[in-house]
């Protein structure tokens, strides 16, 4: 169990230095109840279906939080989810890590 932790704590701290690596490449930062992602394009849009409320996420030029990706950078990727979600423009001191 300890080899396993310890695996996922470098691929954690592996995908830190990546992040810190790569933030000024973009423009804006996402965060849904299952992803965070870096990215240059975001259009946000609420819809409805069967009394429920969900938001459909179109990002483009991105990048993803996530440990298990081999490739993290994406050209376009259309996410749902039915949790609220955050965007945040980026300036550049926010960029000073």
């Amino acid at each position: 169990m300890e080899d396993v932790e310890s695996y996922e704590n470098k691929l954690e701290l592996e995908l830190f230095r990546e992040y810190r690596d790569v933030i000024n490449l973009f423009n804006y930062v996402v965060e849904t109840e299952r992803r965070y992602y870096l990215a240059n394009g975001v259009d946000v849009q609420a819809r409805s279906a069967n009394g429920e409320i969900f938001f459909e996420l179109t990002l483009t030029d991105a990048w993803v939080w996530d440990i298990y990706r081999s490739h993290r950078f994406i050209n376009s990727v259309r996410v749902i989810t039915y949790k609220d979600v955050n965007v945040e423009e980026l300036t550049k001191s926010e960029l000073q890590l």
